[in-house]
């Protein structure tokens, strides 16, 4: 860049005027109509002259002001063509005919010059697009999770309110219901840099712009249910990041089955409407019919995963080897389907026969455990702390309340543990966290004894306490004040930090 100095500095030029030396200074900032009154005032022309300029070697000088400064010792000659020789005036044609050529020649070649502009913006914007997120927005999701990990452990107070809002919907309809995620775009940076962290972007060549719109589209395709909607989706995919970590499994699997676990993840429940298989196929849905009965919820959840990854914008494996890409499809859709707690216990005891000698070079025992890793995440929360569990158990209470209101409006079978004339949070929990959570993360431990102190342990005290609830509400079957007093003021010291 120069100096103000030499942008503003006047240009000289010297010229040959019927034998005379003239110099004549002009600015760059003039364009070649100031530069010709210039020299028609300067040369004693008139100003309805046409004039030309011809250097030393006789060859026409462009009149604007890229012309080149000469010296006095070699002049430009100013030629007005009206009192120009027959022979001068030939050149003259002659040379304008030739610059005429050249600029003929240049403007053919403008196409070509486009498609090569064209081609190099294309490469310096996959540059720009492969260069991943800046330094500045890691830092930042950083600095969130830092955020979250410290409201978590510094959260003071009573109950958790969970802000999850239902809406019934009706069945065989598609709905694109307006999305009420309000922590939404903190969730996506850090699933976002979750991706990034274990290597998924580099690993798979992920456009990272494509990634942001894939997770947009994740988001709006989950529904505003009480329970399964975009915030559960971030807490199993959360969990499963943490898992990951926790069991050192970036030195144990592939970073295509991290790719998969995580991807299965956040696609486990797409587009859930807020009632399970049971009433699906009770009801005889859309989605029942569609999949003969078998897994119709996690069926769907597979087919709109793949919806998404087929519009080009959203389709963070665009760049994968189409045979990658063949088995990573195929390992989603195992995943995403073992998440039907009908197929718990096949699931539970394929990977009890394989723990005691796990070998991580076994395709068929990586392959159970990935389906027992997302089961573990998809029904964790009772692993997290307890003000932070107990909101999710009432939000899993109201969809199940809704569910059951609306198979009695309709004639169809009631499950127990939905019905809110039966069931409470304290019955609700204890044989789940006693029959289910326990002994698939204790069967879990076995190959990561790590895990016992951060999750199997908050289960089993969570499950004494629920006993402990579930025994005072027994307690108070008369309805004595006292009772009642001596339970809420139970309930507000379990929800104290400790």
């Amino acid at each position: 860049m120069g100096s103000s100095s030499s942008c503003y500095a006047p240009r000289t030029i010297y010229l040959d005027v019927n034998g005379r030396m003239q110099k004549v200074l002009f600015s760059r900032h003039c364009n070649s109509c100031d530069i010709k009154e210039l020299l028609c005032s300067s040369s004693n022309i008139p100003r309805n002259t046409a004039i030309t300029l011809v250097g030393p070697e006789g060859a026409m000088v462009s009149i604007d002001p890229t012309m080149p400064a000469n010296s006095p010792n070699s002049l430009y000659k100013v030629v007005p063509l009206s009192t120009a020789q027959p022979g001068d005036k030939e050149d003259l044609v002659e040379n304008v005919l030739s610059q005429v050529a050249e600029q003929f020649s240049r403007a053919f070649q403008i196409k070509e010059l486009k498609t090569e502009v064209i081609n190099r913006l294309a490469v310096l914007e996959k540059r720009v697009e492969l260069e991943g997120l800046k330094v500045v927005e890691i830092e930042k999701c950083k600095n969130d999770l830092r955020k979250l990990q410290d409201e978590m452990s510094t959260k003071h107070g009573g109950r958790v309110n969970c802000p999850c809002k239902s809406t019934l919907l009706d069945d065989g309809r598609k709905v694109t219901p307006r999305r009420d995620v309000p922590s939404y775009p903190k969730m996506l940076s850090c699933l976002e840099y979750m991706y990034h962290d274990l290597g998924l972007v580099k690993e798979f060549n992920m456009n990272p712009i494509t990634l942001k719109r894939w997770l947009l589209a994740i988001q709006e395709n989950y529904r505003n249910n009480p329970f399964h909607n975009f915030r559960h989706c971030f807490c199993v995919s959360q969990m499963m990041y943490g898992m990951i970590h926790l069991c050192n499994l970036q030195e144990k699997l592939t970073l295509t089955n991290l790719g998969i676990l995580m991807t299965a993840a956040v696609c486990h429940d797409l587009d859930h409407p807020g009632y399970n298989n049971t009433y699906q196929i009770n009801a005889r849905t859309e989605l029942a019919v569609r999949y003969n009965d078998i897994s119709p919820l996690e069926n769907h959840h597979c087919a709109v995963a793949f919806q998404i990854l087929s519009l080009p914008e959203c389709n963070i494996f665009a760049n994968v080897d189409p045979e990658a890409f063949k088995k990573i499809r195929q390992g989603i859709i195992t995943l995403i389907l073992a998440t039907d707690m009908a197929r718990h216990g096949e699931i539970l005891e394929t990977f009890k026969l394989n723990v005691d000698h796990f070998d991580f070079t076994n395709e068929e025992h990586v392959a159970s455990l990935k389906t027992v890793m997302i089961k573990c995440c998809d029904i964790s929360n009772e692993v997290r702390p307890a003000e932070v569990a107990e909101p999710w158990v009432d939000c899993l209470l109201e969809e199940y309340f809704m569910q059951s209101d609306r198979e009695k409006s309709e004639g169809l079978p009631v499950a127990p543990f939905m019905d809110r004339d039966k069931v409470t949070k304290p019955t609700a929990q204890i044989g789940f966290i006693k029959f289910v959570l326990i002994p698939m993360f204790e069967t879990v431990m076995k190959l990561f004894p790590q895990i016992e102190e951060i999750m199997v342990q908050p289960l089993r005290d969570s499950r004494d306490h629920y006993e402990e609830l579930k025994q005072l509400e027994d307690a108070i079957s008369e309805e004595s004040p006292f009772m009642i007093k001596l339970k809420k003021d139970f309930e507000k010291t379990r929800m104290k930090p400790q």
